[in-house]
């Protein structure tokens, strides 16, 4: 396995190649003609009445459309398959950990319908596949881009893994604040949650999963 020295250069290196793929990523417009935008701005505009607002009011008149195009983008990955970032490999006989750390991401949580926002840390080992380093982070757009828990959304990211890649091991952890949580209820806004799946090698080897955590945290914790 790879040494922790060993992964600070690697993961420059990762991180460079992930810039790189996302700079030439096409427009990721949300497919708005799956979504029945009229039928989002009639329902927004009957919460604001209902809350006891004016939803004619200046401030308001034009909430339900704008309310209505960011449900369109941050709900895209309903009408998008994760699979297909993940069908795209290269065959190399590599058997070494592969890590890409700090992937951001933004979610809604389907509980409250409010946002969850982290970073996810993906590693894998390979079983004579490869996938480009972006296809991870795509993976985590599609998967956090619909109403999630954070559990689900961890072992969703996982299962794509070990189902398309025949991985030998993965390691999924997800750290994340939930404004459900920051701002309403029990009002804990330095809350952090913390998930993760450990699939293979990382679940049956203690060193290998001590090892993904040692370079996903180094000496931070």
């Amino acid at each position: 396995m790879t040494t922790a020295s060993e992964s600070t250069t690697s993961k420059d290196h990762e991180i460079g190649s992930l810039d790189g793929e996302l700079d030439g990523a096409p427009d990721s417009t949300p497919p708005k003609e799956k979504m029945d935008l009229p039928r989002i701005e009639r329902a927004i505009k009957e919460i604001l009445i209902a809350v006891g607002e004016d939803p004619n009011r200046e401030g308001l008149r034009e909430t339900p459309a704008r309310v209505a195009r960011m449900y369109a983008e941050m709900f895209r990955g309903l009408h998008d398959d994760a699979r297909v970032h993940l069908q795209k490999f290269f065959t190399e006989q590599y058997d070494e950990m592969v890590l890409v750390r700090d992937i951001s991401f933004n979610s809604m949580c389907e509980h409250h319908m409010l946002p969850f926002s982290g970073k996810a840390h993906i590693g894998y080992v390979p079983n004579g596949k490869v996938v480009g380093l972006s296809k991870l982070a795509r993976v985590v757009e599609v998967v956090s881009h619909q109403p999630q828990v954070q559990e689900r959304m961890t072992e969703q990211i996982a299962n794509l893994l070990i189902e398309e890649l025949d991985v030998k091991g993965v390691a999924v952890v997800i750290e994340a604040t939930h404004s459900c949580m920051t701002i309403r209820g029990v009002r804990k806004p330095s809350s952090v949650c913390v998930t993760s799946a450990m699939k293979g090698i990382f679940r049956s080897n203690l060193s290998s999963r001590s090892e993904v955590m040692t370079l996903i945290y180094g000496n931070q914790r």
